[in-house]
């Protein structure tokens, strides 16, 4: 497994203890990675993603939710919603990660730590949210488009 998808792990499981935990995401960093052996690149990637999120929480939920059909965001099971959260923040924040690998990551992750239906549910929400990325960054560049 590449350093990234550990990464991605790593960050899902402090957003996980965020999430349900109640604790502060300064307390989360500073009490996950004691102990750890993992790798420097790692840390650094996964803290990117968790402090990242965690600092845009409000704005990556309302994109969710503005593009999951049916779908509130108190009702999602947490493990997908805080993949869902990750893969947001990657898609919108880092331009350097193709909207492939990123999506392929997140439904990877989904079917590992979430149920039966978390990869399809993460696939069809990123489908959603990738495609309107586009329509906007498009819109950016041609503002007659």
């Amino acid at each position: 497994m590449g350093i990234r998808r550990q990464a991605r792990e790593s960050a899902l499981q402090m957003l996980y203890q965020l999430d349900v935990g109640g604790q502060k995401a300064r307390d989360i960093i500073n009490t996950f990675w004691q102990g750890s052996d993992a790798a420097k690149d790692e840390r650094e990637f996964a803290n990117h993603i968790f402090e990242g999120v965690s600092g845009e929480l409000e704005a990556i939920d309302e994109t969710i939710a503005a593009h999951s059909l049916n779908w509130k965001i108190s009702r999602m099971a947490s493990v997908d919603k805080n993949i869902l959260r990750m893969a947001v923040f990657e898609l919108t924040r880092c331009p350097d990660i193709p909207v492939k690998v990123t999506i392929n990551e997140a439904v990877e992750i989904a079917k590992r730590f979430g149920s039966a239906e978390s990869g399809a549910f993460v696939n069809g929400i990123l489908d959603n949210i990738a495609r309107g990325i586009v329509k906007d960054v498009v819109a950016e560049d041609d503002p007659d488009a």
